[in-house]
Order: structure tokens, then C-alpha cells, then sequence
């Protein structure tokens, strides 16, 4: 493969006005439509965003794209010229670059290393590290990415690593730069840099960009045009300017669609949840430190920050998947230990990982809706047997009072889609009538439409007494459904803001640490009177 050696942001010559045009793409499974008959142009010099509910189609058409899947049928034309596309290194051959949601880097080697991987210059039969590390560092400093080429990647905050993934493309000579999902591991501070990159450097050198987002408000930000898919069909592509969330949320269901979370404030109650001075052990020292706060009946409290800062070991904490190293939990005024006794004491979980944690994904749905009951009433009788018209009834209640489709009680849970299995869980779990709800990035991976659904259930439970942790990666969802918020940096909780009163920068400093000045009281403005709670 041949490395560009001149600066990749020089204005680049085009055959054509589009830098791709798809036309009538069609892709078929054994038992999905996948893509019918799609058609979309993105022009060179554009931000294109692409819009759509899980599984819609996106991931599959930037793939074919990408050239990891052949289309049934259609034609893929880049730069004016039709091409065959059968492997990401010919998609890569013709300018084609797409950084995936999940990253593909190898933390145990440097900047360097990741950005050549499958790609070293030669210098006669041996690797020119010396001149590939030039180039990278020429790249960095040409971009302004604030990355040491010698870097271990492991060792890189989330939003360096992702500029890593997008240096790699470049380094290959990329034109049309893919992104899926970019910012959903990243500070605001962190999404505002990535995007003056993509608009005002990358495309505005002539280059093209595809943006692949479920947020809208990003995606009217940074994007010149907007296509919309639903399963499977082109809705239209439209200008981004006068567009609004709520005309894509419409094209992107087929629906209006509420996108604020109507809730009343908070009536806060007694502690339900205690967290003091709890200590988690890691991987490499403690993963939780100190951390203290609690949860009253009737109101959200949320926890932000950039993942990999401990929310995830906390969580595992107070649900009894991990034990505390120092400090105490106490649910609704006791302690308890391990899975069972937490549950018993009174608290669901809706886990991060709806498949490793959630779901058995070869049980059926009524195996799945009493997961944790099977051996009690009304699910099993003295001796233990299963009540299988139980069972199915309750499956068959779950999915009409939570709209998992499709209705089947003997489907298996891995056939669900994502939005659908996301609410089977939190079916579940409400159907426990807990008084403490634990909610892990609730809506991570789900459509507009089911986010609206799983918010609107939240807030209800709140309503109706439940005190409720939210734990999310996505500002915006914290900010929405949160009375409290509290944000964690390094194991710690640096900071903790009335929702009412906070803003997405007071928060992104606090997510990053700049906003930390020893203690949570930094977190609080001069108006804000803290505690009170």
C-alpha cells in the first residue's frame, strides 16, 4: 500500500461533484430485506449525516460501502466512477476510510504502531519504523491532536483514542472518512474538538465525511445534508439547514415522537439507597475511591463521566456482582451482600450489557420475563415444578403492557431487536415492584422510539416512589431524566449539580477533571446552595 507523503488536508481534485453516490443498493439475508433499494449522494466538501432507528439498515449499507459486504444488487460509484468493492482494502485503495463505534486498536502498542498496523513502510525487507514515525508525527502535529507518537494506547484517554482511529484512515490516504456513532464515548469539550475537525479542517480541505449518529441535535450541528433510513427504505435526504429534531425523529419512526422528557419535580423522600465511603478494587489499584452519596425514594439522582472512570465498578458494587473493599451499602437502612440479597433487600437492575448481563439469549421470552423468580410463586409451585400457563401469561402481559415485539412468549431473546430486548428488561425488572431501581446506561444502542418509551417508564417509576440511580455515558440523556447529578473523574465523585441549574460545559469540565477543585462543593456554583437533599 503507498503512504501519502504530502499534507492530506491540501485541497483536494475531484472527477466529480459526488464523492459517492449509491445507487438502488439492495441487500438480502435469508430472512431479511436488509437495504431495499437505496439510493444517496454525498458531495465532496459535505458532512453527510445518516440517520435511522436500529435496524434500519445503516450499519449494513456502510458496510457494503466499506466493502466487508457485497450487495445483492446496485451500484457503488466514488468520484464518477462505478467499482466493485469486495474487501475493505479496496475500499480503502479507492480513498475510503470508516472509524467503527467499537475501536480496533491494540493497547499495548504505541501511536505509531496502531496507526501503521497492516500498512508498515518498507525500507528494503525491513520495517522503515524511523520514517513511519515521522509521518505520524507530521499527521499529529498537522491536525493539532495534542497525541506523542510514542504513546502506549492503552494509556490514552477515550477521545485520543479515537483520534487515533481517525489518524489511521488518514494515514491511508482517506477522502471519504465514515464515522460511526463517534461520540458516544466523548466529553462535550472532546465532541466540539472532533467536530471542528470534520467541518473545518477535513471537509472543508474538499474531503467528504459520513456521519452516523442517533443524536440529532450533533447531527443538525455538523451535517450539510441528512439521509433517513427506515427499515431498510430511503426516507429522503434533506438539508440540514431548517431542519429539526422533531422532523427527523418523525421521518426516522414514521411518527411524532417525544424528545423532552416531560417529568414534574421531584418529591424526594427517605434514603433508600446509601452509599458511604465506598472503596471498589481494579485492574490497577482501586477502580472506585471514598465515594459517598445516597438516593432517596422519589427522585433520580444521575452519575456522569467519560466511561472507564469507575461508574461501571460502583454499579457492580451496589448490585452485589462485586465486593466492596472498604466503606458500606446500605438498601433502605440495611446491609446486604451478593446478588441475592440485594434483590431480596428491594432492588432491580437494568445492567449495561443487555446481552453478557441482561438476557440468556437462547431462552425463550417467558424464560427470560423471570429470570430470578423461576423458583418462587407465582412461576413455580411447592415442589418446585414450573407453572408454565404462569409463565406464558406473564409473558404475554410483560410484552403488551411494554410493547416488546414481536409478541411471542416463545421467541428467542436473542432474536429481539435491540430497542425490544432492552424493553423486555426493564419489564422485567419493574415488574418486581422494587423500591430502588439501578439504571446502567438504559437506552445505550436503542432507537429514538424506545428511548422515549424506557425514559418515559423511568420517570414513572420515580412517580410512583422508586428512588432511582441513573448511571449514563450520554450527557444529554443524564441531564434530561436527572434531579441530581454527580460526576465521577478517576474513581471519584468530583462534583455534584442541581439538573435544574446544570450546563453541558460546567459538566465537561467536571468529566474531565478541570472542573475538580478537591471536593464536591466545587462542582456548585456561588448561586447553587448545596446539599439540602
Amino acid at each position: 500500500m503507498t503512504v501519502p507523503t504530502d499534507d492530506v488536508l491540501q485541497t483536494v481534485r475531484h472527477n466529480a461533484e459526488y464523492a459517492l453516490e449509491l445507487r438502488g443498493i439492495t441487500k438480502r439475508f435469508p430472512l431479511v430485506l436488509a437495504n431495499d433499494n437505496i439510493s444517496m449522494a454525498v458531495k465532496w466538501g459535505s458532512v453527510h449525516a445518516l440517520c435511522g432507528e436500529n435496524g434500519a439498515g445503516k450499519s449494513t449499507l456502510m458496510k457494503i460501502v466499506y466493502g466487508a459486504q457485497p450487495p445483492t444488487s446496485g451500484e457503488i460509484v466514488v468520484d464518477g466512477e462505478v467499482v466493485n468493492l469486495t474487501d475493505p482494502a479496496q475500499a480503502i485503495a479507492r480513498g475510503i476510510g470508516m472509524v467503527f463505534q467499537h475501536f480496533m486498536l491494540v493497547d499495548t502498542l504505541t501511536v505509531t504502531e496502531n496507526v501503521i498496523l497492516g500498512a508498515e513502510p518498507k525500507a528494503g525487507t525491513s520495517i522503515d519504523y524511523a520514517g513511519a514515525r515521522r509521518r505520524v508525527a507530521e499527521l499529529i502535529a498537522q491536525f493539532n491532536f495534542d497525541l506523542n507518537p510514542d504513546a502506549l494506547v492503552g494509556d490514552l484517554p477515550v477521545g485520543l483514542q479515537q483520534k487515533v482511529e481517525i489518524l489511521k484512515t488518514l494515514y491511508r490516504g482517506a477522502r471519504i472518512l465514515i464515522l460511526d456513532e463517534p461520540t458516544a464515548v466523548l466529553t462535550p469539550s472532546e465532541t466540539d474538538e472532533l467536530f471542528a475537525f470534520l467541518k473545518n479542517q477535513y471537509a472543508a480541505s474538499g474531503n467528504a465525511v459520513i456521519f452516523i449518529s442517533h443524536k440529532l441535535h450533533e447531527v443538525l450541528h455538523i451535517s450539510d445534508t441528512i439521509s433517513v433510513i427506515r427499515d431498510g427504505k430511503m426516507i429522503g435526504s434533506i438539508p440540514a439547514a431548517g431542519a429539526t429534531t422533531e422532523t427527523l425523529a418523525r421521518m426516522m419512526v414514521g411518527r411524532d415522537v417525544t424528545l423532552k422528557v416531560d417529568k414534574t419535580p421531584a418529591r424526594p423522600g427517605e434514603v433508600a439507597l446509601d452509599v458511604r465511603g465506598v472503596t471498589v478494587k481494579g485492574e490497577h489499584g482501586n477502580a472506585v475511591n471514598n465515594v459517598s452519596f445516597q438516593v432517596r425514594a422519589g427522585e433520580i439522582v444521575g452519575i456522569a463521566g467519560v466511561e472507564g472512570n469507575g461508574q461501571s465498578e460502583l454499579v457492580e458494587a451496589i448490585t452485589g456482582l462485586l465486593p466492596v473493599a472498604g466503606g458500606e451499602i446500605t438498601y433502605l437502612g440495611r446491609p446486604a451482600r451478593g446478588v441475592r440479597e440485594v434483590e431480596a433487600s428491594g432492588l432491580s437492575h437494568i445492567p449495561e450489557d443487555r446481552n453478557e448481563r441482561g438476557l440468556v439469549l437462547d431462552m425463550t421470552t417467558a424464560e427470560n420475563y423471570i429470570l430470578g423468580e423461576h423458583d418462587r410463586a407465582p412461576f413455580a409451585g411447592p415442589l418446585g415444578f414450573l407453572r408454565l400457563d404462569a409463565i406464558e401469561e406473564n409473558a404475554r402481559v410483560l410484552s403488551e403492557k411494554y410493547d416488546v415485539r414481536p409478541r411471542s412468549a416463545s421467541l428467542q431473546a436473542g432474536r429481539y431487536s435491540g430497542g425490544n430486548a432492552q424493553k423486555l428488561i426493564v419489564a422485567r425488572e419493574m415488574r418486581k415492584e422494587p423500591k430502588i431501581l439501578v439504571a446502567s446506561q438504559p437506552t445505550r444502542g436503542v432507537d429514538i422510539g424506545a428511548i422515549e418509551f424506557i425514559h418515559a417508564r423511568i420517570v414513572e417509576a420515580r412517580d410512583q416512589g422508586l428512588a432511582v440511580l441513573l448511571i449514563s455515558a450520554d450527557l444529554g440523556e443524564v441531564m434530561n431524566l436527572a434531579d441530581r447529578i454527580l460526576v465521577m473523574y478517576e474513581g471519584e465523585v468530583v462534583g455534584e449539580v442541581d439538573a435544574a441549574n446544570a450546563t453541558e460545559t460546567q459538566l465537561g469540565l467536571l468529566m474531565t477533571g478541570s472542573g475538580n477543585t478537591g471536593g464536591r462543593s466545587g462542582a456548585v456554583s456561588d448561586t447553587q446552595e448545596y446539599g439540602g437533599r
